[in-house]
C-alpha cells in the first residue's frame, strides 16, 4: 500500500486531470519553443514531457531555459530524438520524422505520485547485492510507484545491467522508455529538471496513476521453429529440425525455398531472429488466461524479435545480437508494414479490452527510427493505428536509437518497435474506498 500524506490528498481532492500538448516544426529553436509556449497557455502543472528532434542538438541546453521563462512544471523530462511524436494545441497527432520538431505535454495528474531521478551508469550497484542497494541508489520507494518511464543517453554505459538492475530493484513495475539519438556536440541528450545531462533519466509514477506498456516487434515468423544444437555465446553454430541438423545458413536457405518472391525480396533488408525465452511463454499464457476475448489465433510461443549480425561463409554460422544457448528455440522473422499493422492494433486492442470502462488518458510513444514513413509508406503510421483504437488519443514521444519495454515479465532493449507507455488513472483501492 503507497503511504498516504494527507496534505497531497487534500490538494488534489476535487481537481480534474488536464493535458495540455502543443507541437512546433519550426526551424528556429525561438520560434518553435515560443509557438508551443502559446499553444499551451498559463497554469502549473505535475510534469512537462518534451522531446526535441536532432536538428536542435546543437542548441539543445537553450531549450529549457527558453521554455521555463513562461511554463511551469514540478517535474520536466525528455529527450533529443531522430524525430518527434506530439499532439497540437488542435488535437491533431503527428510524426515527424527527419525535420526540426518540438512535442512539449504539460500534464496535471492529480492523486500521482511522480519522483524524475537522474542515474550515472557509470557506478550501477553490484546485482549480485540487495536490491535496496538498487532502490537507494535511484531515489524511489518500491511501494510508492507502478511505474518507471525511463530515457538513456547514447553514451550510457552498461545498459543491459542497468536494466536488469531496475528489473531486479522494482519487480512488476512496468519500465518503457527508449535510447536518445547521438550528437556531435559536447553535452548529453537528456533533458532532466532544468539540465541537460548523459547517463539516464526516469519518471517513478505511482499513486493513481499508472503506464500500461504496449510493445509491439513488428515482425511475422517465416518457416519453422529450429532448435539450438550448438551456440557460442552470440554466435549460431548448429540448429535441428526434428532429426534434420544442418548449419544455420543451411536452415535458411531451406526456409527461403518456400517464401514467395515477395517475401525473398524483404530478405534482402527485413530479416531477424526470434529468440523463444521461457519467460515469454510464461507471460503470454498468463496474459491469455487474464484477457477477456482471446483471440484463437493468438501464437503459443513468443520470440523476442533481434537483429542478425554476420555470417560466417566458412561453417554457416550466424552472429545475432543476443546472447543465446543450447536448447533454445529459433525462428527466422521478417519485418513489414502490414504485419506491424496488425500486431500493434491486436496489442492496443487487448489494452482496450482488458480496462473497457477507462480510456488512456494519454500515449507516449517510443518507436524506432526505422519504423514511421519508411516502414510503412506514409507518415504516421503509429500514431494512425493508435487512434483507429483509441479515437482522439493525445499522443508524445520520440524515434529512438533503442527501445525499452517490458515481454513476458522481463524489461527488454529492442530494435525496430514500437513501445508504448499508455498512461492511465487506475486509483488504488485504498482510494476508491475513500
Amino acid at each position: 500500500m503507497v503511504p498516504l500524506n494527507p496534505l497531497d490528498w487534500f490538494r488534489s481532492r476535487g481537481q480534474v486531470a488536464r493535458c495540455r500538448h502543443a507541437l512546433s516544426s519550426k526551424s528556429s529553436m525561438e520560434e518553435a519553443a515560443r509557438e508551443v509556449i502559446g499553444g499551451l497557455g498559463f497554469g502549473e502543472s505535475d510534469l512537462a514531457l518534451v522531446f526535441v528532434s536532432s536538428h536542435f542538438a546543437s542548441d539543445l541546453t537553450r531549450l529549457l531555459p527558453l521554455l521555463q521563462r513562461r511554463l511551469k512544471a514540478k517535474h520536466w523530462v525528455g529527450c533529443l530524438g531522430g524525430g518527434v511524436v506530439g499532439t497540437t494545441s488542435a488535437g491533431q497527432a503527428h510524426e515527424l520524422e527527419r525535420s526540426a520538431a518540438l512535442s512539449v505535454s504539460l500534464l496535471n495528474l492529480p492523486g500521482a505520485e511522480l519522483t524524475s531521478f537522474h542515474l550515472d551508469s557509470t557506478e550501477l550497484p553490484d546485482l549480485d547485492g540487495a536490491a535496496k542497494h538498487w532502490q537507494d541508489w535511484v531515489g524511489v520507494e518500491p511501494s510508492r510507484s507502478r511505474s518507471l518511464l525511463l530515457l538513456m543517453d547514447p553514451s550510457c554505459n552498461n545498459i543491459n545491467d542497468l536494466v536488469s538492475g531496475l528489473d531486479y530493484a522494482y519487480p512488476g513495475l512496468a519500465k518503457v522508455g527508449g535510447i536518445a539519438v547521438p550528437h556531435n556536440a559536447a553535452h548529453g541528450s537528456l533533458l532532466l529538471g532544468d539540465q541537460v545531462v548523459s547517463g539516464a533519466v526516469g519518471l517513478s509514477i505511482g499513486g493513481s496513476w499508472r503506464l500500461d506498456p504496449v510493445v509491439a516487434q513488428g515482425c511475422r515468423p517465416i518457416g519453422p521453429v529450429f532448435a539450438i544444437e550448438q551456440a557460442q555465446r552470440n554466435v549460431l553454430l548448429e540448429l535441428s529440425d526434428g532429426d534434420r541438423r544442418a548449419s544455420p545458413v543451411a536452415c535458411l536457405q531451406r526456409v527461403l525455398a518456400d517464401l514467395s518472391d515477395a517475401d525473398r525480396e524483404l530478405v534482402q533488408h527485413s530479416l531477424f531472429l526470434g529468440v523463444e525465452r521461457q519467460e515469454l511463454n510464461a507471460g503470454a499464457a498468463l496474459a491469455g488466461l487474464q484477457s477477456r476475448a482471446r483471440s484463437s489465433k493468438q501464437p503459443e510461443r513468443a520470440f523476442l524479435v533481434r537483429n542478425l549480425i554476420g555470417v560466417d561463409p566458412r561453417n554457416g554460422a550466424v552472429a545475432v545480437a543476443d546472447r543465446v544457448r543450447a536448447g533454445q528455440n529459433v525462428q527466422f522473422q521478417l519485418r513489414e508494414a502490414q504485419a506491424s499493422r496488425q500486431e500493434a492494433r491486436q496489442l492496443l486492442a487487448d489494452s482496450r479490452d482488458r480496462d473497457p470502462a477507462s480510456a488512456p488518458f494519454m500515449g507516449i510513444l517510443f518507436a524506432c527510427l526505422g519504423r514511421g514513413s519508411g516502414l510503412f509508406g506514409g507518415p504516421d503510421g503509429d500514431i494512425s493505428i493508435a487512434r483507429d483504437v483509441f479515437p482522439d488519443l493525445p499522443v508524445t514521444g520520440s524515434f529512438c536509437n533503442g527501445e525499452l519495454g517490458p515481454l513476458g515479465g522481463a524489461t527488454h532493449l529492442h530494435g525496430y518497435t514500437a513501445c508504448w507507455g499508455l498512461l492511465r488513472r487506475d486509483p488504488l483501492e485504498s482510494d476508491r474506498q475513500s
